[in-house]
């Protein structure tokens, strides 16, 4: 009777052993961003995705755990010729992430190690079309038809990638000494460039301010003869208005008695210096008889300042 009980408990041990074994064969806890290949009996069966997810044990196994995750991957340092004969030595990462885990392993046998040669292949070959100057200008442009070359080529390997960096491009010795020597030369060209540039401007100032001068002092002369002209003009209409004036007022009292007798006082006094002009002038003097009476000096005044005034 014992050796039965004992023998009963040791097949439920058994069992409850073998139930154990069982479920944790059957079931599988996927973690996120990953995925597990199925298969049954060697062949294809189903991709588990994350979470919880039962299998049957001892016929399904899993074939295959794909991350993903972006991956990043070193492109190894390779040689390249560019398209004007410059051998370089690049290198670079590879970024990518599996879509397809089915493809990804039935597809190709390592994915990671054939989309890092396709990289490598194809950066060759766009490096080859291009100079040496543009690889250094154009990174982007590089990288990204290098991103869409090998996007074309790894579609049935259940790839995308996502970008591919250059880190480093690294040319002969020659070529660097070269290169070094010409950016020595443009920033010297560019020095000489700016000074000549800054004389210039200079000289384009200086011209501009002695135009400027030589402007404001014509200005300035212009405005000193507009007002001396003006001035002029007023001085000229102010002595005429006076000497009309004059004039008027010698007329109104020329119209008077003691008008007529004034001019005649002021015609002899002015033929007496006349007279005295003539002996200055010649030492032999004619007068005409009756010469001292006033009237005939007046009119011998009268006479001599007309032939003055016409020799004048």
């Amino acid at each position: 009777m014992e050796e039965l009980l004992s023998y009963i408990l040791s097949v439920q041990t058994l069992v409850l052993v073998l139930v154990v074994v069982l479920l944790k064969t059957s079931i599988k806890f996927v973690p996120q961003n990953q995925a597990y290949v199925i298969e049954r009996f060697g062949k294809y069966q189903s991709t588990k995705e994350a979470g919880l997810n039962f299998i049957l044990p001892f016929i399904d196994r899993i074939s295959a755990d794909r991350s993903l995750k972006e991956q990043a991957v070193d492109v190894p340092e390779q040689s390249a010729i560019t398209k004007d004969n410059i051998s370089l030595h690049v290198d670079g990462v590879l970024y990518f992430r599996v879509l397809d885990p089915y493809k990804a392993t039935y597809g190709v046998d390592d994915y990671v190690f054939a989309v890092t040669q396709l990289a490598q292949t194809t950066m060759r070959s766009e490096l080859g079309k291009m100079e040496l100057d543009k690889t250094f200008e154009e990174r982007d442009v590089l990288n990204t038809n290098i991103v869409a070359s090998i996007n074309d080529a790894a579609g049935p390997w259940g790839i995308q990638v996502l970008r591919y960096e250059i880190k480093d491009i690294v040319p002969p010795q020659s070529v660097m000494e070269a290169m070094e020597a010409q950016m020595k030369a443009e920033r010297v060209k560019r020095a000489q460039i700016l000074e000549s540039e800054g004389d210039r401007q200079a000289a384009i100032n200086r011209a501009e301010g002695e135009k400027a001068s030589v402007v404001l002092a014509a200005e300035a002369d212009k405005e000193e003869q507009v007002l001396r002209a003006e001035g002029e003009a007023k001085a000229i209409v102010a002595v005429a208005s006076a000497q009309a004036e004059a004039l008027r007022q010698v007329g109104e009292a020329a119209a008077t008695e003691e008008g007529q007798k004034a001019i005649q006082l002021d015609l002899a006094s002015k033929a007496i210096e006349a007279k005295r002009a003539i002996a200055k002038e010649s030492s032999v003097v004619l007068l005409p008889d009756g010469a001292t009476e006033p009237s005939a000096v007046v009119a011998q005044a009268m006479t001599i300042i007309q032939q003055m005034t016409k020799g004048s």
